[in-house]
Parts: C-alpha cells; structure tokens; sequence
C-alpha cells in the first residue's frame, strides 16, 4: 500500500507515521512532503491508495495541491482548525480529523474510508469541493478575534489577541496578563472569551484560566496528574485540571 502524507510538522509526520504503522497489518510504503511544491511533485511522480494531510503546510494550503492535481483517492485531513469546519467535509472523497486526535480516531476515520472506497457510488475530490474547502476555512479564520478593546480610564486599548499570555475568570469578567506582565480587564465572562479564541494558540486548562502556548516558558508535573505552567512575564505558576491535563498534553503537541 502507498500513502502520502502531507504534513509541516515533524513531531506530527512522527505521529501520523506510527498511527498507520499500528492500523495496517501489512506493509505500507509512505511519502511525505512539507510543502505545496514537493506535493504537487510527488503526485505527479506516483499514484497512492491514499492521502493523509495537514491543512496548513509550510508554503501554503494543501487545498492548493488538490486543485491543480488529479486525485482519485479517499483524502484524511488532520488539523487543528476548529469543528466549524467540518461541515464542509460532506462528500465521500475525504474525511476529517480534529487535532488532537487519538489512535481510536484515525482508526474509525481509515475504516470508514476503506468502506466507502470499495463502493460503487464513491465520489472523487473535484474543484467544487476544495472551493468549497478554502470558503470555509477562510470563514472560520474570521470568527476568530484578532484584538479586544480594553476600556481604560484613559480611553481605549486595543489588545491583539496574539499578545495575551494568560486569562482569568474574575466573576463576571476577565483579568487578562499580556507577554509584557501588564493587566488589562476584558468586560465578558471566559466562556465567551474562550469560545472567541484560536484553539490551536489557547488552552483552557482549568475552570478559571486560559493560556496563549506561544507564552508558556515552563511546564512541571505536579501531584493528582496535574501540570505546572510557568508563563512569559508572570511570577505565579498556573496549574492545569485533573480532568484536562491529558487534552493539554495532546494539544501542547501539536
């Protein structure tokens, strides 16, 4: 069996490399591209039995390899990109994993294209769909805050999301600590402030607090499966739930 599999990130390659390993009981034969131009080269060289890709590669959209090549097979994306986009992923020719997936999620996803694949009614991958693909995606990057405005009593700030290294509930509002250690009060509880946030650069790792992964300088194990974060310009430690230390580990990973 030969598969491709398109993916930016070596630890994820590593990854997805050993979820087919411990999937098939015979011998699979797989080839990997980082980028639009080295996949656009290797389905031209060869013909695979399937395609395993990211979303985002180091030059661009993977969108942008299926578009300007023929693929007659079943096509998994693994990323992180929110469930918002799922919705277009309705046709035969590809399914959809949400980073971080476990080993029992990839196995479901290969066994329901193996089914599909076998049937008589399975649909190629064509222009229409990966239209349809890239128009989603676009949507879904824009329901993502990019900047909240922070009322001071010397007017207005504007606060870019990507400079915010922790988040916590403070009753009805929320005490947010930028990369710098400066405190800034957003006026909404942390449910709607998470929800509007980027789940591939935040984390709820408690009841009460986000954290931006781009600003955790440090991570401790603790006792009861709990983890220590040291963040970026803030002298106490945060601490992740019992109940979500796994998720964050999946998550920290990818």
């Amino acid at each position: 069996m030969h598969i491709l599999i398109l993916e930016d990130e070596i630890p994820a390659y590593q990854k997805l490399q050993k979820c087919l390993d411990l999937f098939f009981d015979i011998k699979i034969t797989s080839d990997w591209a980082r980028s639009i131009a080295d996949g656009k080269k290797l389905l031209k060289e060869n013909k695979y039995d399937f395609i395993v890709s990211d979303i985002q590669l180091l030059d661009g959209l993977s969108f942008d390899i299926f578009n300007e090549s023929e693929i007659n097979c079943p096509i998994i994306f693994c990323s992180a990109h929110d469930e918002y986009l799922f919705e277009a992923f309705n046709t035969n020719g590809i399914a959809y994993i949400l980073k971080p997936y476990s080993q029992d999620d990839f196995n479901k996803a290969l066994e329901k294209h193996q089914s599909l694949f076998n049937k008589t009614d399975y649909n190629a991958l064509d222009k229409t769909t990966i239209n349809a693909l890239k128009s989603a995606l676009k949507e879904e990057n824009n329901i993502y805050k990019k900047r909240f405005v922070i009322k001071k009593t010397t007017g207005i700030q504007l606060l870019n999301t990507e400079d915010i290294a922790l988040i916590s509930a403070s009753g009805d509002f929320c005490l947010v600590i930028d990369n710098f250690g400066k405190r800034h009060t957003i006026s909404q509880n942390l449910g709607t402030t998470f929800s509007q946030l980027n789940p591939k650069l935040f984390f709820k790792i408690n009841r009460s607090e986000i954290v931006n992964i781009d600003c955790i300088e440090k991570i401790e194990s603790h006792f009861k499966n709990r983890l220590l974060l040291s963040i970026k310009n803030y002298k106490e430690k945060v601490m992740t739930s019992s109940s979500n230390t796994a998720d964050f580990r999946k998550w920290i990973e990818n």
